[in-house]
């Protein structure tokens, strides 16, 4: 099974405060400005104390404590668990965005594995298809079009959806996030390209990025 992808916390941590920001309806108060001191994204990685709860059977990770301490302070009870079928269905749509084919469901209905889930997680992460389901946010927020959108004068960019794929490599491929924040914003600058020079693979990404 591969190994977990630690990057992964940290870029849609910030992927969905920029998001938020970017969805903000129109004459909407202005949100708070962001700094080092205010924004729970930028703050130090810490291990708060898990709150008291009385069903103490119903956890199965630390996360759960803390959701469950809200649902007995609005007096209600935890939904049950959901069957198989619904997991990966669930799952499927959330990483990849499309349903998983009745084999895949039928498989997974069988696999009585203690880890099959976290298994299939992981198979879901290494999909071609995550980085297309989740780039399209980024792309969203950065503008994406392959065509400059005027309605008189409307003209292609033939060549946008190399940026469109740059995005959806670096997700595949766990990219950090400074890393792919850098390459977006001074792409050129990072490969020193001259004119007439060999393009190496590397080179070309970077100027993709760059856009």
């Amino acid at each position: 099974m591969p190994a977990p992808l630690p990057n992964r916390s940290l870029f849609w941590a910030l992927l969905s405060a920029l998001v938020s920001v970017s969805l903000l309806p129109a004459g909407a108060p202005a949100a708070p400005k962001v700094n080092s001191t205010n924004h729970w994204a930028f703050q130090p990685v810490s291990s708060p104390a898990l709150p008291t709860v009385q069903n103490l059977a119903w956890g199965r990770t630390p996360v759960d404590d803390f959701i469950l301490s809200r649902l007995e302070k609005e007096h209600l009870e935890p939904s049950p668990p959901a069957g198989r079928a619904t997991l990966i269905r669930r799952l499927s749509f959330d990483l990849v965005g499309l349903p998983p084919p009745p084999e895949e469901v039928a498989v997974f209905e069988q696999d009585k594995r203690p880890n099959a889930y976290e298994i299939l997680v992981e198979r879901l992460l290494a999909s071609p298809r995550y980085g297309e389901r989740w780039g399209q946010h980024w792309l969203d927020v950065a503008g994406y079009s392959d065509s400059n959108g005027y309605f008189d004068a409307d003209s292609d960019r033939p060549y946008a959806w190399r940026y469109r794929d740059y995005v959806i490599r670096a997700l595949n491929d766990d990219k950090p996030f400074d890393q792919f924040v850098r390459e977006q914003l001074a792409g050129d600058e990072l490969v020193g390209y001259k004119t007439g020079g060999d393009i190496t693979p590397d080179i070309l990404d970077k100027l993709i990025a760059t856009h």
